[in-house]
């Protein structure tokens, strides 16, 4: 049994995270200044006052609440990488993505979410993606289902994919620029194999699309924790599935590597099958 098999747990940390969001993050929507927002790693990269702000509450409430845990944020993390090496053996512990679609935010747009992991030695025990413009969520524990949640409703609906239609009538989500430059040309060109493909920037808003059957597949170039964990027990919990591109299965620990994900076994497998030479050696001379 683990500990979030209590749902009172994890409803405490739909408050915390709800809390966060209406004190921290909504009020500074719109509102940031210059001074506000920074880049990180690369222009696009950002992190603004609304992250470091939403991440240091979320963190001091659960830090109140389960005293016992690992809390790791993602701005934290930013500045001192090796706090991923106590993941795998800490027996409680919470993943934080304050601001995930950062960029989206700081431009005004609404794609922006929270996502929260819980784990347990390394895996993922409970998922929340949370759209703080509406006030609503997605809720996943393991080996309980993923729900659809908003407050004032009696009731959670749970989310069950279906699956079905051919691979060229599938809609995916997929952002070629998370691939090297090497391969983004071949990759965009593939993409109009399908019906359509789209891209949200925000992780929490593509595994709640995925989750809501708008989307079949997504493929990833980066495997960030704080981007996937709590979206792939989610879709596992509604029946999707999940594997790295070079056949590995998908573990939170994983920090290299495309991650795919789809509605089916059927669809996983022949998806693979199509963008195999994404794991292939590049050309001498490629980005």
């Amino acid at each position: 049994m683990t500990a979030f098999e209590n749902a009172k747990d994890a409803a405490r940390c739909i408050e915390i995270v709800r809390a966060a969001a209406k004190s921290e993050i909504m009020p500074r929507f719109r509102r940031l200044r210059p001074e506000d927002v920074r880049a990180k790693t690369a222009p696009d990269d950002l992190v603004t006052e609304a992250d470091n702000a939403a991440e240091d509450t979320m963190s001091r409430a659960l830090a109140r609440d389960f005293p016992e845990a690992l809390i790791l944020g993602e701005e934290a993390v930013a500045s001192d990488p090796t706090l991923l090496d106590m993941l795998p053996d800490a027996g409680l512990a919470f993943v934080i993505d304050p601001v995930d679609g950062t960029w989206n935010f700081a431009a005004g747009l609404a794609t922006f979410g929270v996502i929260l992991a819980v784990m347990e030695r390394g895996q993922t025990v409970m998922g929340l993606l949370y759209d703080p413009v509406l006030d609503d969520w997605v809720l996943a524990r393991k080996g309980h289902g993923a729900w659809f949640g908003r407050p004032g409703e009696p009731s959670a609906r749970r989310l069950a994919l279906s699956s079905g239609g051919s691979v060229e009538t599938a809609t995916g989500l997929v952002t070629p620029f998370d691939f090297t430059r090497g391969r983004q040309a071949r990759l965009a060109a593939q993409l109009t194999e399908f019906r359509r493909v789209d891209a949200c920037r925000c992780s929490c808003h593509e595994y709640r699309m995925l989750l809501q059957g708008s989307f079949r597949f997504g493929l990833s170039g980066q495997t960030k924790v704080w981007d996937h964990a709590a979206g792939v027990l989610a879709l596992k919990e509604a029946g999707g599935h999940s594997r790295m591109l070079d056949g590995r299965s998908y573990t939170p620990s994983i920090t290299s590597g495309s991650l795919l994900v789809a509605d089916d076994a059927a669809l996983l497998n022949e998806l693979s099958d199509r963008f195999a030479w994404l794991e292939h050696p590049e050309p001498d001379g490629a980005d």
